[in-house]
């Protein structure tokens, strides 16, 4: 009891990891290298520093996988959760944060905690052998050095991804004579996302400058590493079919233009801080040059002269192949004093990173206590993402996974008057089905 647990990368993971195992009297050491040693993606040294998107995703339990996660994870006493609550911004049915309020209130509630050190250093290698409970959490920008070390205890060779950063506008910047504000069939407020509509004639322009556009060169080790499919650079949308992304990001429905006809593909923009002067484009990662970017974006109605606070980015992504070198509470099989949690596991998304990270706290510090180490039921939302990165994902095909109602077991096709259920009536029942068996996995614990 008296020695800590190492939680390595202050991220999503990491700081949820500490956060549980400090709840349950465990003396933790946090161990983060920014902003000593920097990373491709990113800006601060801040904890839980959101890189990409702001956006945590549906907050629907009811009727959306990754919803009930967020569900899951606020009756597992969830730090990440707690604080995306306290930071919210207007994201129509999404889970949206102001980042620097977010990461701001996760460094002061484990800065509070007597349990809790944070030490700003790199883990350069293995952790040193008398460190006896070991959490790796440092994402999918892990640093060469910890990345080869777990490289060799795994006799993997590692599988990598391209994950993508879409850019940031100021708002005062956007011309409110062409956009407008909106969500989608009018959910949450009704006019969470600001709205940037093109014509036909418009949307093929846009297309043909997007394509004509420039992009920035892989280095020789990046060039044979794929895409992740649930992230894709907006060009290499654009590449696949000239209507992709009529039906992909910039898709039109549910939305009514007052400015003039209906539009033919939609622009969305979403706010990205509390104070509502940055608005993030959804759904443009990209890999252009940031001169390209500036001219292509600003061909899209309302944004001729808009000036950009962050450009869009892409950077590689680490991860081990989970089902073949994690046991059942995360542990490495040929080194179980250390466990990994969030993306290097091969998980997909800030929620998904930050609910392994506090499965790996709860497990570490079950293990300090002595007590049985329990994974939460298949049928909830942690256990069907746990199993996926730690036995149910194939081994040969393994790629990263965001939580969806696939990876769970399936509930009944009909209900007891043999009637057939079917579409949201049926994401029901799995929702319900998890909280109420997520109960009794809290309970015992």
């Amino acid at each position: 009891m008296n020695a800590p647990v190492h939680v390595i990368g202050g991220g999503l993971a990491g700081c949820e990891a500490a956060w549980q195992l400090a709840q349950a009297g465990i003396p933790v050491v946090l161990h983060e290298m920014r902003p000593h040693r920097t990373t491709p993606a990113h800006a601060t040294g801040g904890l839980a520093e959101l890189v990409c998107s702001n956006s945590l995703r549906s907050d629907d339990w009811e009727y959306n996988a990754v919803g009930l996660l967020h569900e899951e994870m606020r009756r597992s006493s969830s730090l990440i959760l707690a604080a995306a609550d306290d930071q919210r911004v207007p994201a129509g049915g999404a889970l949206a944060v102001d980042r620097d309020g977010f990461s701001a209130a996760i460094e002061a509630r484990l800065a509070a905690l007597p349990h809790v050190t944070v030490c700003r250093e790199e883990i350069a290698g293995l952790p040193p052998a008398d460190w006896q409970s070991v959490i790796v959490a440092t994402g999918p920008l892990t640093s060469p050095p910890l990345a080869e070390a777990i490289r060799g205890l795994t006799g993997e060779d590692g599988l990598a991804f391209f994950d993508a950063i879409a850019p940031i506008v100021f708002k005062d910047s956007i011309d409110f004579g062409k956009a407008w504000f909106q969500s989608r069939y009018d959910k949450g407020s009704g006019s969470d996302y600001v709205n940037c509509p093109l014509s036909r004639d418009q949307y093929d322009a846009f297309i043909d400058a997007l394509l004509a556009a420039s992009t920035v060169e892989f280095h020789d080790w990046e060039k044979d590493t794929p895409y992740f499919e649930g992230c894709l650079p907006i060009e290499v949308m654009a590449a696949r079919g000239r209507q992709t992304l009529a039906f992909g990001p910039m898709k039109p429905v549910g939305l009514t233009n007052p400015h003039g006809p209906k539009p033919y593909a939609v622009v969305q923009l979403r706010q990205d801080n509390a104070l509502g002067t940055l608005y993030n484009l959804v759904g443009f990662q990209t890999k252009l040059r940031h001169g390209e970017q500036a001219r292509v974006f600003r061909t899209i109605p309302g944004l001729e002269q808009a000036e950009f606070a962050r450009l869009g980015g892409l950077h590689r992504n680490t991860f081990v192949n989970g089902p073949k070198v994690l046991d059942s509470v995360l542990r490495l099989r040929t080194q179980p004093r250390l466990r990994l949690a969030g993306q290097i596991t091969g998980c997909e998304g800030y929620v998904e990173s930050a609910a392994l990270g506090l499965l790996a706290g709860r497990f570490a510090a079950a293990e300090c206590l002595g007590r049985p180490l329990v994974p939460p039921p298949l049928t909830t939302a942690l256990g069907a993402l746990l199993g996926h990165v730690t036995g149910a994902g194939t081994i040969e095909t393994y790629q990263p996974m965001n939580v969806n109602f696939g990876l769970f077991p399936p509930v009944p096709e009909r209900d007891e008057t043999g009637r057939r259920v079917k579409g949201r009536e049926r994401k029901t029942l799995y929702s319900r089905r998890a909280l109420a068996d997520l109960a009794g996995w809290l309970a015992a614990g």
